[in-house]
Order: structure tokens, then sequence, then C-alpha cells
């Protein structure tokens, strides 16, 4: 029996990422497709909780969401999908730039995966570290053999794979740590057309830190940087050192 794929990611349905790991999920499975109706890039980890969501459904394999990544795979395993058998696995991407380091902190790509994983059903995020190609070749690729492992092997309990691509021809493939970015924050000010202020969220990026293993060396020397992680944030090595602050 084919294993049974839910597809979603923070890009949208639209997005030329998702089709192509459509694509390649469907060498392996059958796919379900349960995405964003419009891009939710940055979302991080968050459900909407202040407002009703709507599902619409495309075909019988397609859904949109007027909501997050989280929203999306939460209403795929508990309504959309609930009066089948479960995701075998949940594949999130492709996203259309990195999310390493720190940044995977903040991505909708990362957290579909994870909500995933929260619910049972093993999470894999996907990225192509580019940010002006839309050659999904390689990523789709490595997709479908990391997602095809994934299957055959299974990934440990509880924990979500955050796969990045680099652009071109990887060398190879390295399981690796996150890093920790080295970036400054720039605010640009602008005025809009009634004589309001707005403002525009960016970043300088200076390197990373924590060197050793990380994703960010994986994509700097030219290999897919595979990553695992969990939604445990506890710092275990500080326990112990902060037991004189109990009484």
């Amino acid at each position: 029996m084919k294993p049974r794929i839910l597809i979603t990611n923070d890009d949208g349905i639209h997005s030329e990422g998702i089709a192509a790991l459509e694509s390649a999920m469907n060498e392996i499975g059958e796919v379900f497709v349960v995405a964003p109706e419009s891009e939710m890039s940055g979302a991080s980890h968050s459900l909407t909780l202040g407002r009703p969501l709507r599902i619409r459904q495309i075909d019988e394999h397609h859904w949109t969401v007027d909501g997050t990544p989280t929203d999306c795979v939460t209403l795929a395993v508990n309504r959309i999908l609930a009066n089948g058998k479960l995701p075998d696995i949940c594949v999130s991407g492709i996203n259309h730039g990195a999310n390493l380091g720190d940044d995977a902190t903040y991505s909708g790509t990362v957290a579909g995966a994870m909500e995933a994983t929260i619910l049972g059903v093993p999470g894999l995020a996907f990225s192509l570290v580019a940010t002006r190609s839309h050659d999904f070749t390689e990523s789709a690729r490595i997709a479908a053999d990391v997602t095809r492992k994934a299957l055959a092997e299974g990934i440990p309990e509880w924990t979500l794979l955050n796969v990045n691509v680099p652009k071109g021809t990887p060398k190879g493939i390295r399981v690796t740590r996150q890093g920790f970015k080295e970036a400054k924050p720039v605010i640009s000010e602008h005025i809009d057309p009634r004589g309001k202020p707005y403002y525009w969220i960016g970043e300088v990026r200076e390197g990373f830190r924590a060197a050793g293993g990380t994703d960010f060396e994986a994509i700097d020397e030219g290999y897919v940087s595979i990553t695992p992680m969990r939604t445990d944030l506890t710092n275990h090595g500080a326990l112990e050192g902060m037991k004189n602050w109990e009484n």
C-alpha cells in the first residue's frame, strides 16, 4: 500500500516550491496537499485563535486554509483527513530561501513539520538556500530521497528533520546541528501616500557563530544540511547549575 503523504508550506498553495515537492512526492505515495491560501512566510509556529478559519476544497487531494501552516496541519490531521488513515509522513516546503540556525524559529515551513510531529506524524521541512534561483530540481530530488529514507528507516520519535539544500548540485549530505547567525536588524522607515510612517524590517547578515558541524557550515561548503530538531527548548546543560535557585 502506498504511504499517505501530507504536504504543506508557508509560501502558499500556488508557490513553485510546493508544486515541485508535490511532483516529487507523487512518485512515492498518495499525496494530500493542505496549504495556506496565501503567503504566510515568517508565521512561525502560530495558531489562528482570534477568528474562524475557512477550508476550501479544490479537489479530492487539494485544500487551502486561510491561516498559518500550523493551522493547515492541525486541520488536515484532525478534520480534513480524520475520516481515513492518518498520514504516514508530513513534508513541508519547498521553501524559497534558507531556514538555517535561529531563522528556523521564525519559519512557517519548519512549523508545519513541527506541528505534524506534535500530532504524531513524522515531519520533514525542506528549504532551497537561494535568493534568486527558481530551479527546484535538485531540492525536489533531495526531498524525495530523504522522504524515502525516513519512511523506510523511521526518524527518532518527536523529532522533525530540517533540511536545507544549497543552490546548484550538492556535494552530498551532512547531518548537522543548529547554528546561530550573526546579524544586525535594519529598520527602514517610509511615508505612505497619506503622510503616515510605515516600517520595513530587514537584517544584514554578518556570518554565524558556534562553529563545528553546523547547518551554516554544511551549506557554505556545498552540502545538504539535515538538522534533527525537537520542540523541547530546555537548556538541559543549565539544569544542574541552577539547582540553587530551588527552595
